[in-house]
């Protein structure tokens, strides 16, 4: 289908929300992020619709009836089955509906819009000591329509349930675009509905008589899940609705609803079910196997244990977790190497009730064998533990080779007491097929996550692929299980529903789409009617990709492409302010798809999947720049996504080529030779600095260089740090403890001050502080894609160092994006004959925080050479130095003055990141990310606290968005000296 024989533009005039639909490159970018999911689908969708209201979904369900399209209703876009996937016209409700309407804090429920995050919506619902119980792993963005979709479970479900069973009601548009409140309702009630006229009472007169037929409920009886499996989401849930039938009492249709998968309805509002927050006590006991078997017969005992949740972590993702930088901390408990892992929390009123517990379990485990150690994880160091659970599903796809980890019989669920022959049973068949695998997470309720290798870019791949979800699906029907458990059938297991759950059930299945959707207008192919499993698959078979040659080193990726496909689509970069972190900046400003760093990874993996001998050539590479645009290269994907993908690297080396083609920017030239401008001006500081402060000079300069009339420009030193540090007469004492400085162009130039203060602060603490030869970092190169020049300095600087720092003369850095170069790019970027060396380097390169902290740990620095005085300091930290350092560093060597006191503001990005926040067109966006976090806490903050950032950045936008001044850490301790 083309857009163009639809009339979107008559759409337009009546939609509030954005609508992407033409051959723009703009909407065409924004249609290929949405080709994708969490799945091993896409497909192009036809229009993508970001409505802003119920109307505007009323609007666009007439116009799928006029012209008998579908519509796809999509929240977080993390479904593991292809239901957000297809050639319609997807919906995301994401970034308006996410509204809280209405909370009864006594009745003890809450009205929410369908975009709003689970986790987001329990951050507003704390401080009323209430909580909405089902928590996914993908909690920090799924969204409560999404979760209503798919009827999510999560870790907790043992004791809180599944979505359905927290869902009171739904307010919804049905497929005449009528409005229906699906809620509990008496039978007086119900009969009243059964005889009314339109949409809404068919539905109610019709399901019902389905479920009302003796033989109907002797099909449903008989086929679906046996009761015992508490997580049921295969089909429609009429075994649901028969036990309210049967009972004679109250009827709500919301049940069929949860995990309908969006096939039947859009939800526009929810009014949910809470719960009172769990006792403050919480301990998890961190069972040790030595087998996958060993784990599931602990479990058995785990579920008699009062406890709150058992999940498993199998050694795949154990050892995958040693390579990811944000999850390597999470693993600190490990005790040897088990094979899996059991995770069983405990939620108690008091201490000695939670250890009572835990060492009961432990007791009973110990009896009976099993485990080989058991730690007993308590306050913060249980969410390390769950963050490494959570992160299991990224963690997989940093696995090498093109076998890769596939979501395909990971949602089959069993009762409890079977899952360990079912597990055993599936891990013969796997192993029959030389097929290895990973198992993972909900093992108190019945279901692991049982992700088998495969290489689906080949035929025989596809073909195997297809072929264990049919024999899958046979051991799911022995053990009267549920194909899907949380996840939904959708595209992908929709086919084998009638085989499970026989014919008779899906006839049923089909029969109650057609009741609510008789034109197919919602979500047309899932659940019923579903195309084959292997159409529309991420990879044609047997392809031979042709790597483009790239400036930066990907053999550790495995390739550029490689790098890209590491995305498993888990959405842990749509973060928001509330949950926090630094991943994705602007997503956090924008709430667009487009903006996430999946989306620049999905776009960037299609693109390369046309295997480009040059690449940056054609609208498809607009396409690609367009999505690539608010990058802020903030690293922030480097450690926070699970599956490492770096987007800055992979952004600076799509720039370099597609200006090679193209050409670069005048602007882009300007700030990529920003020493070259300040080296020139430094010669008039005065008359610079006279001229920026000038407000309509400054708006002229800034309109020239590309910049925002409202941004004000950093000042230049009246003597650069080089020239200062040449001409002193030196203070130290002579000492056999040296230090390498190096004098990055941000300091040389505008940063002076600092630099002084940096060397001055050394040499008081008793260092001979030497500025080495050296070459300018090419941090502003490497953000404007200029690799080949930056590639030219790094050289130059790994030649000029490699002989002159080692481990007892190391090199210190005071702006972090210029130092951590050192440790991240040059490696990757720099010749051959000089990577040993790079890596040499680097091991010896330190920000100043990190090198201090070290210092004082051996003693080396004392406090008495520190103040005794009361000083109160918030920090914010620079995105590289959160990436590719740590914080809780920063955090110490601030407070090592024996009476300062810390507190790390919990901030992403400021917003500014380089030059993106002074450049026209990212202006707002940038201002939008600073006002979410920074500018409030330190608006908030007293006059009397010290506000810190190490980043120059970070510091200007802290001065712009607050007129606060920030001080560099070397500022802080210079001050503070005794």
């Amino acid at each position: 289908m083309n857009w163009k024989a639809f009339d979107f533009k008559g759409l337009a005039k009546y939609f509030s929300g954005e609508l992407y639909y033409d051959d723009s490159t703009l909407h065409e970018s924004v249609k290929t992020v949405y080709a994708t999911d969490a799945s091993v689908y896409q497909e192009l969708p036809l229009a993508v619709a970001l409505p802003r209201t119920a109307e505007d979904i009323k609007h666009l369900i007439i116009f799928a009836n006029r012209y008998s399209l579908t519509l796809i209703p999509r929240a977080a876009g993390t479904s593991l089955a292809g239901q957000v996937v297809g050639n319609g016209v997807v919906v995301d409700i994401s970034k308006y509906m996410r509204s809280v309407i209405e909370l009864n804090v006594e009745e003890k429920w809450v009205r929410v819009q369908p975009g709003v995050i689970r986790d987001d919506l329990n951050a507003y619902l704390k401080p009323f000591g209430l909580m909405f119980g089902p928590e996914t792993s993908t909690s920090s963005r799924a969204m409560i329509g999404g979760m209503i979709g798919n009827n999510s479970c999560g870790l907790h479900s043992m004791i809180w349930g599944a979505t359905r069973d927290n869902l009171l009601e739904v307010t919804a548009l049905l497929s005449d675009a009528s409005e229906v409140i699906f809620g509990e309702m008496t039978p007086e009630q119900i009969t009243q509905k059964r005889t009314s006229n339109g949409l809404e009472g068919r539905i109610y007169n019709k399901t019902l008589a389905l479920v009302e037929l003796d033989n109907n409920q002797n099909d449903i009886v008989k086929n679906f899940p046996k009761k015992e499996v508490t997580r049921r989401n295969s089909g429609y849930a009429l075994d649901s609705l028969l036990n309210m039938v049967l009972q004679n009492g109250n009827i709500n249709l919301s049940t069929i609803i949860a995990g309908s998968e969006g096939t039947l309805c859009v939800v526009t509002e929810a009014k949910l079910k809470l719960l009172d927050l769990p006792p403050a006590e919480v301990g998890v006991v961190a069972v040790h196997c030595t087998t996958l078997q060993e784990s599931l017969r602990a479990n058995l005992i785990a579920v008699n244990s009062g406890c709150a949740a058992s999940e498993l972590v199998d050694h795949v993702i154990l050892e995958q977790a040693i390579k990811n930088p944000g999850q390597a901390v999470n693993r600190f408990f490990l005790e040897g190497a088990p094979e899996a892992l059991l995770l069983v929390e405990f939620f108690c009123a008091t201490e000695d009730e939670l250890f009572n517990k835990c060492n009961t379990l432990i007791d009973a485990l110990k009896e009976a064998g099993l485990g080989f150690a058991y730690p007993i994880l308590t306050g913060d160091d249980t969410k390390k533990a769950w963050d490494l659970r959570k992160a299991g599903l990224g963690l997989l796809r940093n696995l090498k080779g093109d076998v890769q980890p596939v979501n395909l019989i990971e949602d089959c669920a069993v009762a409890v007491e079977d899952l360990p022959n079912y597990i055993h049973d599936l891990e013969e068949l796997l192993h029959s097929l030389d097929v290895p695998y990973s198992a993972y997470a909900h093992a108190g309720a019945g279901e692991l996550h049982v992700e088998p290798m495969v290489n689906l870019k080949t035929a025989e791949g596809q073909k195997l692929f297809q072929h264990i979800l049919a024999e899958t699906a046979t051991l799911v029907k022995k053990y009267r299980g549920s194909l899907s458990g949380e996840h939904g059938d959708g595209r992908l297991r929709g086919q084998y529903i009638s085989y499970v759950m026989g014919e008779r059930v899906y006839e049923l299945f089909k029969q109650v789409k057609l009741i609510f959707d008789p034109a197919g207008v919602f979500n047309k192919g899932k659940i019923t009617g579903t195309p084959g499993m292997l159409d529309n698959l991420r990879f044609e078979p047997d392809q031979s990709k042709q790597e483009a040659q790239t400036l930066f080193d990907f053999i550790a990726d495995e390739g550029m492409l490689r790098l890209t496909e590491k995305c498993s689509g888990s959405g842990d970069c749509r973060k928001t302010e509330v949950t926090g972190g630094t991943m994705c900046p602007s997503y956090m400003a924008t709430r667009n798809e487009k903006d996430t760093t999946r989306a620049r990874a999905n776009i960037l993996r299609q693109y390369l999947n046309e295997a480009p001998k040059a690449l940056g050539k054609g609208k498809a590479a607009d396409e690609v720049k367009e999505v690539l645009d608010l990058c802020l290269a903030c690293k922030g994907c480097k450690i926070e996504c699970p599956s490492s993908v770096d987007m800055t690297k992979l952004r600076a080396e799509f720039l370099y080529h597609y200006q090679k083609e193209n050409g670069v920017p005048l602007r882009s030239r300007l700030i990529g030779n920003f020493s070259s401008s300040m080296k020139l001006a430094s010669g008039v500081p005065s008359l610079y600095n006279s001229a920026i402060n000038t407000p309509l000079l400054r708006k002229a300069i800034n309109k020239f260089s590309g910049f925002h009339p409202d941004r004000s420009l950093p000042e230049l030193a009246k003597q650069t740090l080089k020239s200062w540090y040449k001409l002193r007469e030196k203070t130290y004492c002579e000492s056999s403890k040296t230090v390498y400085l190096f004098c990055d162009e941000f300091t040389n130039y505008n940063d002076a001050e600092v630099g002084k203060k940096a060397i001055l602060l050394l040499e008081k603490l008793g260092y001979q502080v030497i500025i080495p030869d050296h070459a300018d970092s090419g941090r502003a190169l490497l953000s404007k894609g200029m690799l080949d020049q930056a590639k030219t300095l790094a050289e130059t600087n790994v030649d000029k160092l490699k002989d002159v720092i080692t481990a007892e003369t190391p090199l210190i850095g005071i702006e972090p994006s210029a130092i951590l170069s050192f440790r991240d790019e040059y490696p990757a970027l720099v010749k051959d004959e000089l990577k040993a060396d790079a890596r040499e380097l680097s091991k010896h390169v330190y920000l100043f925080e990190e090198w201090f902290h070290a210092e004082a740990a051996q003693g080396h620095i004392s406090k008495e050479s520190f103040s005794q005085a009361n000083k109160q300091i918030s920090v914010h930290g620079h995105c590289h130095q959160k990436a590719l350092s740590s914080m809780s560093i920063s955090s110490e060597v601030l407070s090592f003055p024996e009476n300062y006191k810390v507190e790390v503001i919990p901030s992403g990005c400021c917003g500014m990141a380089g030059s993106f926040g002074y450049e026209t067109e990212h202006y707002d966006v940038s201002m939008k990310i600073g006002s979410l976090v920074l500018f409030p806490a330190v608006k908030k903050a007293p006059d009397t606290t010290i506000i810190a950032a190490a980043g120059t950045s970070c510091r200007h936008q802290i001065k712009d968005g607050t007129k606060r001044i920030a001080l560099h850490p070397v500022e802080v301790l210079f001050d503070a000296l005794a």
